[in-house]
Parts: structure tokens; sequence; C-alpha cells
């Protein structure tokens, strides 16, 4: 069982390895819902922590939809991810109707080869999860982060445990949105999932930086499962 943070600052990233959590996803700029962070912030963070570092590629904030040239910007930020030595990294690219971009999501593995590619929650605005889960698997992604196409990890539970059991062990499906320690179990025992992801952020208008005490009591109920 594994605990997937998601850091935006130096800081979170420092409490997710002290904490036990086993990733990190990096992102800049929570109010956007996380952006590229920069290669400083990478680079610093990977020098810091033992733990896997995943930068979030997202070339800016609002919709999910990108032109050629976005998409030549995200190219370079994940060719420079991967000479940096990063082993993954977390993106995603919608068509204007909100279903996934099949050709730029097929595009952006073989950039990113061999990097990890995880789909973030561009997926969660998608009309039909399973078509989606069809241009993942298609693509070569490796892990998809979803709220079960819901706004709270919980809400989706049911359909989270579905579309693991469609993917049959194809990729990972990791929850997350709302997890937080007190309802972490019950999202493991309805999900069956392995991995989870969590900000650790108890009130993003006070702080954008994790709690320690809140990432140590998630990774102590994933030890206890």
């Amino acid at each position: 069982m594994l605990l997937e943070l998601c850091a935006y600052n130096l800081e979170s990233c420092l409490i997710a390895e002290k904490a036990g959590a086993g990733r990190i996803e990096l992102c800049s700029n929570p109010l956007e819902g996380g952006v590229t962070p920069s290669f400083g912030l990478i680079a610093t963070a990977m020098e810091r922590v033992a733990i896997p570092v995943y930068p979030m590629l997202r070339p800016r904030g609002g919709n999910f939809v990108y032109g050629a040239d976005e998409l030549e910007v995200m190219k370079k930020d994940i060719l420079q991810c991967r000479e940096m030595g990063c082993v993954g990294i977390a993106t995603g690219v919608s068509l204007a109707d909100s279903r996934l971009d099949a050709d730029a999501m097929k595009q952006i593995v073989a950039w990113a080869y061999p990097m990890e590619v995880t789909c973030h929650k561009v997926f969660d605005r998608v009309p039909d999860a399973y078509e989606a889960l069809d241009v993942l698997l298609a693509a070569g992604v490796t892990r998809l982060l979803t709220s079960g196409l819901e706004r709270t990890a919980l809400g989706g539970a049911q359909l989270i445990a579905e579309m693991k059991a469609y993917t049959q062990g194809r990729m990972v499906i990791m929850p997350g949105g709302g997890v937080r320690a007190g309802n972490l179990r019950e999202i493991a025992e309805k999900t069956s999932a392995g991995e989870f992801h969590s900000s650790g952020i108890l009130n993003m208008a006070v702080s954008q930086t994790a709690d320690e005490y809140e990432v140590r009591a998630m990774v102590s109920v994933l030890k206890e499962i």
C-alpha cells in the first residue's frame, strides 16, 4: 500500500519522505489545480528526498485542451524531466468534447519513455470512463489518478473498483480527491486499490503545505490494512 503525496513546495516534499509517503507528485500553483513546477524545484526536491518525484506536466491552468505550440512546450518539459533522471511524470490532454486526446497521450508516452506516465484528474471530466480507459491502455499509460468521475474518491469508489477490475492489472488505478486519514480505510476497502493520492493539506486557504501529522496518519492507516 502506497501513499502518493501531491506537493506544491519543497517543505511538503520533505514532509512526504519523513512521514512515510512512497512517492511525490510535484506541482506548482495549487489555485490553478497544479501546473508544471520550476526545474529548480524539481532538481532540489530530487536532491533532498530519496522517494520518487513525479513532476506534473501542465503548461497552464484552465482546460486541458492544448494546441500544437503548447504540446511542443510539454515535449520540451518532458524531455528535460527525463534528462534530469525523473522516473515518472503526471499529465493529461483532452479534446474539446472532454474525451481524452488519444493521439496526444500516445505521443506523450513515447516522449517520456522510459519514464512512467500517470494520467491525472483530467480523466474525471470524460463523458465515458471506459472509452477513456481504453485510450490510456492503448497509449501505454502506467497509472490513472481518479476520483471515479465524482468530486471525491469516496463518492466515486464504486466506479474506481469497477475500473480496477476492467483494467485487470494492466494499469494502476489510484484513488485521489478528498482522501484523508479519516476516510482512507473506507476508500481502500471499497476500491481494493493499492495506491492512494492526497495533498495532506487540511485547509488550503490557510496553508499550501502538507500537514505532517495528517500524512503520518494516512501512512499508518495503509500499514494497518
